[in-house]
Protein backbone atom coordinates (compact mmCIF):
# COMPACT_ATOMS: atom_id res chain seq x y z
CA UNK A 1 0.00 0.00 0.00
CA UNK A 2 2.78 2.42 0.89
CA UNK A 3 4.65 1.89 -2.36
CA UNK A 4 1.45 2.35 -4.36
CA UNK A 5 0.47 5.58 -2.63
CA UNK A 6 3.98 7.02 -2.99
CA UNK A 7 3.82 6.34 -6.71
CA UNK A 8 0.34 7.89 -6.87
CA UNK A 9 1.49 11.05 -5.11
CA UNK A 10 4.59 11.42 -7.26
CA UNK A 11 2.49 10.79 -10.34
CA UNK A 12 0.27 13.72 -9.44
CA UNK A 13 2.71 15.96 -11.29
CA UNK A 14 1.28 14.64 -14.56
CA UNK A 15 -1.27 16.77 -16.36
CA UNK A 16 -4.21 14.41 -15.89
CA UNK A 17 -3.73 14.30 -12.11
CA UNK A 18 -2.87 17.95 -11.63
CA UNK A 19 -6.47 18.74 -12.46
CA UNK A 20 -7.69 16.47 -9.67
CA UNK A 21 -6.44 18.14 -6.47
CA UNK A 22 -8.53 15.85 -4.27
CA UNK A 23 -6.61 12.85 -5.57
CA UNK A 24 -3.30 14.42 -4.53
CA UNK A 25 -4.65 15.20 -1.08
CA UNK A 26 -5.87 11.62 -0.66
CA UNK A 27 -2.50 10.24 -1.75
CA UNK A 28 -0.54 12.44 0.65
CA UNK A 29 -2.89 11.62 3.51
CA UNK A 30 -2.48 7.90 2.78
CA UNK A 31 1.31 8.21 2.80
CA UNK A 32 1.15 10.09 6.08
CA UNK A 33 -1.06 7.41 7.67
CA UNK A 34 0.97 4.45 6.41
CA UNK A 35 4.38 5.85 7.30
CA UNK A 36 3.36 7.02 10.74
CA UNK A 37 1.84 3.60 11.37
CA UNK A 38 5.08 1.89 10.42
CA UNK A 39 7.11 4.19 12.64
CA UNK A 40 4.81 3.59 15.61
CA UNK A 41 5.01 -0.18 15.17
CA UNK A 42 8.78 0.09 15.07
CA UNK A 43 9.15 -2.86 12.72
CA UNK A 44 9.96 -0.83 9.62
CA UNK A 45 12.74 1.78 9.80
CA UNK A 46 12.22 4.76 7.51
CA UNK A 47 14.43 4.08 4.45
CA UNK A 48 16.96 6.76 3.57
CA UNK A 49 16.01 6.49 -0.12
CA UNK A 50 12.57 7.96 0.55
CA UNK A 51 12.65 11.56 -0.72
CA UNK A 52 13.74 14.13 1.86
CA UNK A 53 10.52 16.12 1.58
CA UNK A 54 8.39 13.04 2.33
CA UNK A 55 10.53 12.25 5.40
CA UNK A 56 10.11 15.84 6.57
CA UNK A 57 6.34 15.72 6.13
CA UNK A 58 6.13 12.55 8.17
CA UNK A 59 8.11 14.13 11.01
CA UNK A 60 10.89 11.55 10.70
CA UNK A 61 13.78 13.38 9.09
CA UNK A 62 17.22 11.95 9.48
CA UNK A 63 19.78 13.66 11.69
CA UNK A 64 21.55 14.98 8.59
CA UNK A 65 18.43 16.92 7.55
CA UNK A 66 17.03 18.56 10.71
CA UNK A 67 13.68 20.30 10.74
CA UNK A 68 13.95 24.07 10.12
CA UNK A 69 13.87 26.01 13.42
CA UNK A 70 10.50 27.52 14.22
CA UNK A 71 8.59 25.37 11.75
CA UNK A 72 5.37 23.74 12.89
CA UNK A 73 5.15 20.06 13.72
CA UNK A 74 3.94 17.84 10.85
CA UNK A 75 1.36 16.38 13.23
CA UNK A 76 -0.32 19.80 13.23
CA UNK A 77 -0.70 19.86 9.45
CA UNK A 78 -3.91 18.90 7.69
CA UNK A 79 -3.92 16.76 4.56
CA UNK A 80 -4.47 19.94 2.54
CA UNK A 81 -1.42 21.56 4.18
CA UNK A 82 0.65 18.50 3.36
CA UNK A 83 -0.57 18.65 -0.21
CA UNK A 84 0.58 22.27 -0.57
CA UNK A 85 4.03 21.49 0.85
CA UNK A 86 4.36 18.47 -1.42
CA UNK A 87 3.41 20.54 -4.48
CA UNK A 88 6.05 23.11 -3.54
CA UNK A 89 8.76 20.50 -3.02
CA UNK A 90 7.91 18.70 -6.25
CA UNK A 91 8.04 21.99 -8.16
CA UNK A 92 11.44 22.69 -6.59
CA UNK A 93 12.78 19.29 -7.67
CA UNK A 94 11.48 19.94 -11.18
CA UNK A 95 13.17 23.35 -11.26
CA UNK A 96 16.48 21.93 -10.02
CA UNK A 97 16.35 19.27 -12.73
CA UNK A 98 15.77 21.92 -15.39
CA UNK A 99 18.62 24.09 -14.10
CA UNK A 100 20.99 21.16 -14.41
CA UNK A 101 20.35 20.83 -18.15
CA UNK A 102 23.66 22.49 -19.03
CA UNK A 103 23.80 21.55 -22.71
CA UNK A 104 20.20 22.12 -23.77
CA UNK A 105 19.92 25.88 -23.19
CA UNK A 106 19.77 28.11 -26.25
CA UNK A 107 20.59 31.82 -26.10
CA UNK A 108 17.57 34.02 -26.81
CA UNK A 109 18.43 37.68 -26.33
CA UNK A 110 19.81 40.30 -23.96
CA UNK A 111 16.97 42.17 -22.26
CA UNK A 112 16.90 45.91 -21.72
CA UNK A 113 17.14 45.21 -18.00
CA UNK A 114 20.63 43.80 -18.56
CA UNK A 115 19.53 40.19 -18.13
CA UNK A 116 20.67 37.43 -20.46
CA UNK A 117 17.82 35.14 -21.55
CA UNK A 118 18.02 31.56 -22.73
CA UNK A 119 15.41 28.88 -23.28
CA UNK A 120 14.98 25.14 -23.30
CA UNK A 121 12.17 22.82 -24.28
CA UNK A 122 11.13 20.66 -21.34
CA UNK A 123 8.81 17.64 -21.67
CA UNK A 124 5.47 18.39 -20.06
CA UNK A 125 6.17 22.12 -19.82
CA UNK A 126 7.14 23.16 -23.32
CA UNK A 127 9.41 26.17 -23.63
CA UNK A 128 10.95 27.40 -20.38
CA UNK A 129 12.78 30.71 -20.20
CA UNK A 130 15.73 31.50 -17.95
CA UNK A 131 16.80 35.06 -17.18
CA UNK A 132 20.10 35.78 -15.42
CA UNK A 133 21.29 39.07 -14.00
CA UNK A 134 23.39 40.43 -11.12
CA UNK A 135 21.55 42.78 -8.74
CA UNK A 136 23.32 45.20 -6.42
CA UNK A 137 21.49 44.04 -3.29
CA UNK A 138 22.14 41.17 -0.86
CA UNK A 139 20.23 37.88 -0.93
CA UNK A 140 18.42 38.58 2.36
CA UNK A 141 16.85 41.79 1.05
CA UNK A 142 15.64 40.12 -2.15
CA UNK A 143 14.21 37.23 -0.14
CA UNK A 144 12.22 39.68 1.97
CA UNK A 145 10.84 41.56 -1.03
CA UNK A 146 9.95 38.50 -3.09
CA UNK A 147 8.63 36.18 -0.37
CA UNK A 148 8.15 37.70 3.07
CA UNK A 149 6.63 40.94 1.72
CA UNK A 150 4.88 39.41 -1.26
CA UNK A 151 1.56 41.18 -0.51
CA UNK A 152 3.33 44.52 -0.97
CA UNK A 153 4.52 43.65 -4.47
CA UNK A 154 1.76 45.63 -6.27
CA UNK A 155 3.17 48.78 -4.64
CA UNK A 156 6.21 48.59 -6.91
CA UNK A 157 5.13 46.20 -9.68
CA UNK A 158 2.49 47.96 -11.83
CA UNK A 159 1.58 44.74 -13.64
CA UNK A 160 -0.17 43.51 -10.49
CA UNK A 161 -3.23 45.01 -8.82
CA UNK A 162 -3.40 42.63 -5.86
CA UNK A 163 -1.46 39.86 -4.15
CA UNK A 164 -3.07 38.18 -1.17
CA UNK A 165 -1.70 35.38 0.99
CA UNK A 166 -4.57 32.96 1.43
CA UNK A 167 -2.72 30.60 3.73
CA UNK A 168 0.65 30.18 5.42
CA UNK A 169 1.82 26.59 5.89
CA UNK A 170 4.72 26.67 8.30
CA UNK A 171 7.34 29.30 7.55
CA UNK A 172 8.31 28.31 4.00
CA UNK A 173 5.07 27.67 2.09
CA UNK A 174 2.39 30.15 1.03
CA UNK A 175 -0.83 29.85 -0.94
CA UNK A 176 -1.37 33.11 -2.80
CA UNK A 177 -3.91 34.77 -5.06
CA UNK A 178 -2.57 37.29 -7.57
CA UNK A 179 -4.60 39.57 -9.83
CA UNK A 180 -3.04 41.37 -12.78
CA UNK A 181 -3.59 45.07 -13.32
CA UNK A 182 -5.94 46.25 -16.11
CA UNK A 183 -4.16 46.82 -19.40
CA UNK A 184 -4.26 50.22 -21.14
CA UNK A 185 -7.55 50.53 -22.97
CA UNK A 186 -8.64 47.24 -21.40
CA UNK A 187 -7.56 45.48 -24.59
CA UNK A 188 -6.51 42.43 -22.58
CA UNK A 189 -8.70 41.38 -19.67
CA UNK A 190 -7.38 40.84 -16.19
CA UNK A 191 -6.10 37.45 -15.15
CA UNK A 192 -5.82 35.92 -11.72
CA UNK A 193 -3.60 33.11 -10.46
CA UNK A 194 -3.78 30.79 -7.47
CA UNK A 195 -0.31 29.57 -6.59
CA UNK A 196 1.73 27.63 -4.09
CA UNK A 197 4.92 29.51 -3.28
CA UNK A 198 7.67 27.62 -1.54
CA UNK A 199 11.03 28.73 -0.15
CA UNK A 200 14.01 26.47 0.34
CA UNK A 201 17.56 27.31 1.43
CA UNK A 202 20.50 25.23 0.27
CA UNK A 203 23.93 26.29 1.46
CA UNK A 204 24.21 29.95 0.42
CA UNK A 205 21.41 29.87 -2.17
CA UNK A 206 17.73 30.64 -1.67
CA UNK A 207 15.14 29.07 -3.99
CA UNK A 208 11.72 30.69 -4.39
CA UNK A 209 9.51 28.36 -6.38
CA UNK A 210 5.89 28.72 -7.45
CA UNK A 211 3.33 26.61 -9.28
CA UNK A 212 -0.39 26.66 -9.94
CA UNK A 213 -2.65 25.08 -7.34
CA UNK A 214 -6.29 24.93 -6.35
CA UNK A 215 -7.65 26.64 -3.24
CA UNK A 216 -11.19 25.77 -2.26
CA UNK A 217 -13.42 27.56 -1.99
CA UNK A 218 -12.00 30.34 -4.17
CA UNK A 219 -14.52 31.15 -6.90
CA UNK A 220 -13.52 32.77 -10.13
CA UNK A 221 -13.13 36.52 -9.72
CA UNK A 222 -15.56 38.74 -11.57
CA UNK A 223 -13.88 40.36 -14.55
CA UNK A 224 -10.88 37.99 -14.37
CA UNK A 225 -9.90 34.88 -16.28
CA UNK A 226 -8.15 32.19 -14.26
CA UNK A 227 -4.70 31.45 -15.69
CA UNK A 228 -1.94 29.13 -14.54
CA UNK A 229 1.74 29.51 -13.81
CA UNK A 230 3.17 26.12 -14.65
CA UNK A 231 6.50 26.74 -12.98
CA UNK A 232 8.38 29.72 -11.64
CA UNK A 233 11.67 29.49 -9.77
CA UNK A 234 13.87 32.36 -8.65
CA UNK A 235 17.35 31.43 -7.43
CA UNK A 236 19.18 33.96 -5.25
CA UNK A 237 22.88 33.36 -4.66
CA UNK A 238 25.56 35.74 -3.33
CA UNK A 239 28.01 36.90 -5.97
CA UNK A 240 31.36 35.24 -5.40
CA UNK A 241 33.63 37.66 -3.56
CA UNK A 242 30.88 40.25 -3.01
CA UNK A 243 27.98 39.16 -0.75
CA UNK A 244 26.36 42.58 -1.13
CA UNK A 245 25.42 41.60 -4.70
CA UNK A 246 23.19 38.74 -5.81
CA UNK A 247 23.21 36.44 -8.81
CA UNK A 248 19.52 36.40 -9.77
CA UNK A 249 18.28 33.51 -11.92
CA UNK A 250 14.62 33.21 -12.91
CA UNK A 251 12.98 30.22 -14.58
CA UNK A 252 9.51 30.89 -15.95
CA UNK A 253 6.93 28.77 -17.75
CA UNK A 254 3.31 29.91 -18.10
CA UNK A 255 0.33 28.49 -19.92
CA UNK A 256 0.04 31.62 -22.04
CA UNK A 257 -1.27 29.93 -25.17
CA UNK A 258 -4.40 28.74 -23.39
CA UNK A 259 -5.07 31.81 -21.27
CA UNK A 260 -4.06 34.43 -23.84
CA UNK A 261 -6.12 32.79 -26.56
CA UNK A 262 -9.21 33.12 -24.39
CA UNK A 263 -8.38 36.70 -23.52
CA UNK A 264 -7.74 37.86 -27.06
CA UNK A 265 -10.39 35.70 -28.67
CA UNK A 266 -8.10 33.80 -30.99
CA UNK A 267 -5.04 31.63 -31.45
CA UNK A 268 -1.75 33.24 -30.44
CA UNK A 269 1.26 32.35 -32.62
CA UNK A 270 4.11 30.70 -30.76
CA UNK A 271 6.50 33.40 -31.97
CA UNK A 272 4.42 36.03 -30.18
CA UNK A 273 4.21 34.03 -26.96
CA UNK A 274 7.98 33.52 -27.00
CA UNK A 275 8.44 37.29 -27.01
CA UNK A 276 5.89 37.90 -24.25
CA UNK A 277 7.65 35.82 -21.61
CA UNK A 278 11.11 37.43 -21.90
CA UNK A 279 9.52 40.89 -21.95
CA UNK A 280 7.57 40.11 -18.78
CA UNK A 281 10.81 39.04 -17.12
CA UNK A 282 12.54 42.23 -18.27
CA UNK A 283 9.74 44.42 -16.93
CA UNK A 284 9.75 42.62 -13.60
CA UNK A 285 13.52 43.04 -13.18
CA UNK A 286 13.27 46.75 -14.10
CA UNK A 287 10.52 47.36 -11.53
CA UNK A 288 12.41 45.40 -8.89
CA UNK A 289 15.61 47.37 -9.48
CA UNK A 290 13.79 50.70 -9.25
CA UNK A 291 12.04 49.66 -6.05
CA UNK A 292 15.25 48.49 -4.40
CA UNK A 293 17.11 51.60 -5.51
CA UNK A 294 14.41 53.80 -4.02
CA UNK A 295 14.39 51.78 -0.80
CA UNK A 296 18.14 52.16 -0.31
CA UNK A 297 18.33 55.88 -1.12
CA UNK A 298 18.92 58.08 1.97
Amino acid sequence: MLRATVKLCCGSAHDHLRRLPGLKITAVAAIQKDMRGLVVKGSWPLPSKIPHYVQRLMGKETAACPEPPGDISPSQLSSMDLSYITQGEMALQQALSILQQHTSWQAETMLDAGAAVSSATVPGLGKVFRAEVVLAVPVAQLHQELFERIEQMPQWNPTLSQVKVLQCVGTDTLVTHEVTAPSPGNLVGQRDFVSVRHCRRRETAVYLVGTATHAEPLPLQEGCIRAESRLSCIVLQPLAGDPSRTCFTWLLSMDLKASAAVLLGGWIPTSVINRVLPQSQADFIKHLRRHLSAATCP
